[in-house]
């Protein structure tokens, strides 16, 4: 199968508004105080469906999904249920800095996939879902690595790229994916610098019930990520 997956990333702008009154001969009024900023809510997914959770750092900020799209056709419900890689899920996309590095999580429940991937189906997993970045990037360098978290296999591909039309930027990619009883999980990284990779490398994480440290133990892929 194939996995296809396009990291965006959103710009946020603030405005801050004060206001100042002053009347004759009396004191002038106090700047009043700004209302207080809504706190971001943390980057951190709980997936009760297939049974993982993955939690980013408090600096990391969560993107909202996009609104649906809404169907040109007349009656929708007549085309019946999704399948195969329509079942594929956004589950999380979050990002970082400036300029922005993205962490992006998918799922692929197998109730609606209609068959059930095993440990063998990793590298095709993983590949398809590595793939989805040659459409907005130019990759090179591409290595790939596998290890285990508890009884879980996990396949990894790192590489590096540019933005098609902008050679002069850099960025790190990384995809890693595992399949549990319920479903498939990928786990991607856009990083445009390595102190954000670390961040999507050492962020924790439960797959079904048992609790990990980091989404990639050290040593696990490579002694030196540079």
């Amino acid at each position: 199968m194939r996995v296809a997956s396009a990291a965006a990333v959103l710009l946020f702008g603030c405005v801050a508004l004060t206001a100042q009154t002053a009347a004759p001969r009396i004191e002038p009024a106090r700047e009043a105080a700004p209302p207080a900023a809504a706190s971001a809510p943390p980057a951190h997914l709980e997936d009760g469906e297939i049974g993982f959770s993955y939690s980013l750092p408090q600096d990391w900020t969560l993107v909202p999904p996009p609104p649906p799209r809404k169907s040109d056709v007349p009656y929708p419900e007549s085309l019946g249920g999704k399948k195969g890689n329509a079942c594929i899920q956004v589950a999380l996309t979050a990002k970082h800095g400036e300029p922005s590095s993205a962490v992006i999580v998918m799922t692929l429940p197998f109730a609606c996939y209609g068959q059930i991937l095993q440990s063998r189906d990793l590298a095709n997993l993983g590949a398809g879902a590595a793939q989805g970045l040659k459409q907005t990037y130019k990759i090179r360098e591409p290595v790939e690595g596998n290890y285990s978290l508890g009884d879980h296999a996990v396949w990894i591909e790192r590489a590096k790229g540019t933005p098609k039309g902008h050679p002069n930027r850099s960025f790190i990619f990384e995809t890693v994916c595992t399949v549990l009883a319920k479903g498939a999980v990928c786990w991607q990284a856009v990083a445009a610098d390595w102190d954000s990779l670390r961040d999507f490398e050492r962020s924790p994480l439960t797959l079904e019930g048992t609790s990990y440290a980091a989404l990639v133990p050290d040593r696990a892929f490579v002694s030196d990520p540079k």
